[in-house]
């Protein structure tokens, strides 16, 4: 944990920002699962655009997994970095199928194709309902700058998050400082001058 670290401006956030927040319009468990890997390194509302097509093409995991590469890569192409998302999406599509659920604990979502512990915090908070530490570029940074965390490396950032704060916040925190990091604290260029946390924030 580190030393003296002031959680006021989560506090003034939290309290800014709705209640409920959300990325990605899908609550069914493969779709949504399927669709936070799809959502790396591109925006959400790329893919919120794509999904419905690729879904209504190939409604279940078992069709997926028997649709044709290049169909899954037309699909997605806008969404860059298509050629392995879709090798990804077409393996977790027949292992989700093979098994005939979705897991539900993180120890077995990574073990999918394509599902590393970002996606597999997003399933746990979202679809489960359960406590967890969402890191992404936009929380990763966010988080540093505040003080809450000082690690480059995603996992030990998540691990700092955890143990810095108790579990019923770690999903409000998650949003929250996602949400914020889109908003005002942007890589390059951080609208300091008017973010609301200005006066808790070490690094603006």
């Amino acid at each position: 944990m580190i030393a003296h670290m002031d959680k006021t401006a989560f506090e003034v956030l939290s309290g800014i920002y709705p209640q409920e927040i959300s990325f990605l319009s899908q609550d069914e468990p493969f779709r949504f699962l399927a669709s936070v890997m799809l959502s790396a390194q591109t925006r959400d509302d790329y893919v919120n655009a794509v999904t419905p097509v690729l879904w209504s093409r190939y409604p279940t995991p078992q069709a997926l997994s028997e649709a044709p590469l290049e169909d899954i890569e037309k699909i997605i192409h806008s969404l860059g970095f298509y050629h392995s998302k879709a090798r990804n999406l077409k393996a977790l599509a027949t292992e989700v199928s093979r098994l005939g659920y979705v897991p539900s604990t993180i120890q077995e979502l990574v073990k999918l194709p394509g599902v590393g512990r970002k996606t597999a915090n997003c399933y746990v908070n979202h679809i489960l309902q359960e406590p967890a530490v969402i890191v992404d570029t936009h929380f990763a940074r966010v988080a540093r700058r505040l003080g809450y965390a000082d690690s480059e490396d995603p996992v030990q950032l998540e691990m700092q998050i955890r143990g810095a704060f108790p579990p019923e916040d770690w999903s409000r925190l998650s949003m929250v400082l996602n949400l914020h990091g889109r908003r005002y604290c942007h890589a390059r260029k951080p609208e300091c001058d008017v973010c609301p946390v200005r006066d808790y924030c070490s690094s603006r």
